[in-house]
């Protein structure tokens, strides 16, 4: 996300992978979750109107599926529907989804408990495709739901109905309607005087014996996370969650007078387990505000190491990155911001983390795929796939193909301090570049071939590829994307907001255009698409080519040109993001002026125009890691891990540390750079290359999710990696790499002839050897 703007003035109180050209198999999608009892009939459509029921000027078709080969359709004018009843086979509550786009507004989408309206939604006008979800319908044994898609203005069409069992949601967690929902004693209250967000809080005198609690009744089984913002006078109180009595964990309030926020997890329900959300009183008065329920990721990856700093920066990360997961069925505001404390409304959201501001509701594009990584390492697939799908459909021609900056929790609606029109909205060139890239990296962590199947995922590659680099080369026609030069809500070149240089051209958004590039080579071989692949591997090469024998010039370090001006001015010196970009994106090429820049970046990232917010040392770790300086990367990653409890340099933001790029990018950092874990799931394989510190003796991974297995990987020194198969059906293909050169390597003892691969400059040498499903395998290289 940008750097704070202070012109907007007052605060709401509230792994690069080098692309594999060779065609790729899509794994098979998931088993969905279980309905429990409701269970939809056809719910793609995919066997036509088989289970659903009819009117006139409605049917299935093919023309524009979400998913899969058909839909369902009503065309335009009152009077038409389609609709299924489904005998609920059990008690429970349960949110009813569908994917649904529209021609016009003025339809519905509805869930009917016999013959009541549970739940339902006024469709808007969107042409593309978004997830609308019906929470917490409540059903007993026998009851009759029907799930209804009735016509408005518009054609409508509608796809891949889904139920899921109600999360245990908070009632009021922002205490914006009183006390309702939550118990209090004698001296505690609601108030208005400091809220974190919107208009009340919830407050505890200083003394002992004075509590707030909440308690919800679990609706199925699972994992989850409660996260409060607390303030506190002084030290002594506690945020405590309760599983029927006992205490599934607590955190010790200390004295900070600022909101910070505090998480209690990971902890397991049942059906029908009281959980009870509590505060209880210290020595000094207590704030407390914005209750949050976090679905626990899916995977629970655990780091062991020789250096204790490691395990415990990643159990910290990979903690904190899980508690901004977004629990899908539940309410919240939207358009909050330091303008609209209390936002403009409220909606149900849709499955997403949070990835830019906390006093903001709403996720950014540019956070976001810097958060990927981590995401995915964690098993955030479905928030990945939701997230970037959401903002590849508002790439559309009238905005130039350039995607939205953000959008709110229900993955659809715009955030309305950042867009106000499709010719005025915050826009950044290398945002357009780097949704194509992680949507990489998200399907080769996960294999889910709904990242080359889905119609506005594909679409938007296509797009940002071509047509958006087509539409912005005018100023310096090179095939290079192009700012404006006025600023970000007309456009800007560069993601670095603070230099007020007016770029046409600059180093973050050639670089991210090059990955793109890259991107899109391999998901055109995972579609199948040899051809398109080639020519995008070759666009890649050419564009690399342009830069370092034209566009970037002839010297390194603060002399290695970084932009262009309107005027067409090469400009030089250091410009944070597009100075760093450069080497992070690999498009310089390997050598004595990469490694003369790289040496740069790392001076002034620690000299006098050193960047101000912490989001911004984020990247550095990756830039290291990408050629190899494994020890200047391990110093930005402690960098940023030991700042965690600084404060902000925006105020309302509070600690560093609750920034959630912080949390989500030390996990992928761990992951992808100390670990040199590159993922290539749809093929059923893996690389890993030990990237461990200078002195650290070994470091592992275990219940890490690739695609739909897990595994455990241990590096030992950077001469030994061993790999076990841990869950799942499938074998995978191992490369195990290791710097240098060796003419032989053992495996499992037995020595054989070493490979070499070259990487970005770097030489391995490796062994390529199959894992099966609970095997085990060590590779030796010393």
């Amino acid at each position: 996300m940008r750097p704070f703007r202070p012109t907007r003035a007052a605060l709401l109180a509230a792994i690069c992978l080098t692309a594999s050209l060779a065609p790729l198999g899509a794994l098979p999608p998931a088993a969905a979750l279980s309905p429990g009892a409701l269970a939809v009939a056809n719910p793609g459509f995919e066997q036509g109107a088989t289970g659903w029921n009819l009117t006139a000027g409605t049917g299935t078709a093919t023309n524009n599926p979400h998913a899969g080969t058909r839909l369902a359709y009503l065309d335009a004018g009152a009077g038409k529907k389609i609709w299924q009843t489904v005998t609920a086979t059990g008690d429970g509550s349960y949110d009813v989804s569908a994917w649904i786009a529209t021609g016009a507004a003025g339809g519905a989408f509805t869930v009917r408990v016999n013959g009541t309206a549970a739940g339902s939604l006024a469709l808007p006008s969107r042409a593309a495709y978004a997830r609308y979800t019906l929470p917490g319908i409540a059903v007993h044994s026998g009851d009759q739901v029907e799930i209804a898609f009735t016509s408005g203005t518009g054609w409508i069409n509608a796809d891949d109905v889904s139920v899921a069992a109600s999360g245990p949601a908070a009632v009021n967690p922002g205490f914006e309607q009183g006390a309702n929902g939550w118990n209090f004693t004698t001296g505690t209250g609601t108030a208005t005087n400091n809220p974190h967000a919107g208009t009340r809080l919830a407050y505890l005198d200083a003394g002992a014996g004075k509590k707030v609690w909440q308690t919800v009744t679990a609706r199925t089984s699972g994992a989850y996370s409660v996260s409060a913002w607390i303030a506190t006078g002084a030290a002594g109180g506690a945020f405590t969650v309760r599983v029927n009595g006992t205490t599934a964990g607590s955190v010790a309030l200390p004295a900070r007078s600022g909101y910070a926020r505090y998480t209690v997890g990971r902890f397991g329900v049942n059906p029908g387990d009281q959980v009870e959300i509590a505060v209880t009183s210290g020595t000094g008065w207590i704030n407390v505000d914005d209750v949050m329920v976090s679905p626990a990721p899916a995977v629970d990856p655990q780091v062991t190491s020789s250096d204790p700093r490691i395990a415990a920066l990643f159990d910290w990360a990979k903690r904190k990155a899980g508690s901004w997961v977004q629990l899908p069925g539940s309410s919240g505001p939207v358009n909050v911001d330091e303008n609209n404390t209390s936002g403009t409304g409220s909606a149900t959201y849709e499955a997403s983390y949070w990835a830019g501001y906390a006093h903001r509701s709403a996720f950014y594009s540019r956070d976001t795929s810097h958060q990927v990584a981590g995401a995915a390492a964690l098993g955030l697939g479905t928030e990945n796939l939701s997230m970037l799908g959401a903002f590849a459909a508002t790439s559309t021609a009238e905005q130039q193909y350039y995607p939205v900056w953000a959008l709110n929790f229900d993955d659809r609606t715009n955030l309305s301090i950042d867009y106000y029109s499709p010719t005025n909205f915050v826009r950044e060139v290398p945002a357009a570049f780097d949704l194509v890239e992680q949507a990489d990296k998200a399907y080769r962590w996960s294999g889910d071939p709904a990242w080359v199947e889905d119609r506005a995922l594909w679409d938007y590659y296509r797009h940002a590829t071509k047509e958006f680099v087509e539409l912005h080369d005018s100023a310096k026609p090179n095939g290079v994307a192009e700012g404006t030069g006025n600023g970000i809500f007309s456009g800007a070149a560069s993601y670095d907001e603070s230099g007020g240089e007016h770029f046409a051209e600059a180093g973050d958004s050639i670089g991210a255009q090059y990955q793109a590039f890259l991107a899109m080579a391999d998901l055109a071989a995972g579609k199948g698409d040899s051809t398109l692949s080639a020519q995008y591997a070759q666009k890649a090469a050419d564009l690399k080519t342009y830069f370092n024998t034209t566009w970037s010039g002839t010297g390194s370090g603060a002399a290695m040109v970084r932009g262009y001006s309107t005027s067409g001015t090469p400009v030089t010196g250091w410009g944070k993001e597009n100075s760093w970009f450069m080497p992070m994106k690999r498009i310089i090429d390997p050598g004595p002026r990469n490694d003369a820049y790289l040496d740069y970046v790392d001076q002034q990232a620690a000299g006098a125009d050193r960047p101000a917010n912490i989001e911004a040392y984020t990247y550095l770790p990756d830039t290291f890691f990408a050629h190899n300086r494994n020890d200047t990367a391990w110093k930005w990653m402690q960098y940023v891990y030991d700042r965690r409890d600084d404060q902000h340099t925006v105020a309302q933001q509070g600690p560093n540390g609750d920034y959630p790029e912080v949390s989500f990018t030390l996990v992928g950092q761990t992951v992808e750079g100390l670990m040199g874990v590159a993922p290539n799931a749809p093929a059923r394989s893996l690389a890993t290359a030990p990237h461990l510190p200078t002195g650290t003796g070994w470091l592992q991974i275990s219940d890490l999710a690739i695609g739909h297995n897990t595994f455990t990987l241990r590096h030992d020194g950077a001469t030994r990696s061993t790999l076990t198969n841990t869950t799942g059906a499938d074998a995978y293909t191992w490369e195990a790499r290791f710097p240098g050169t060796r003419a032989t390597v053992t495996v499992n003892g037995v020595a054989r002839a070493a490979t070499t691969r070259t990487v970005d400059g770097t030489v391995y040498s490796c062994a390529t050897v199959t894992v099966a499903p609970g095997a085990t395998v060590t590779v030796d290289a010393s």
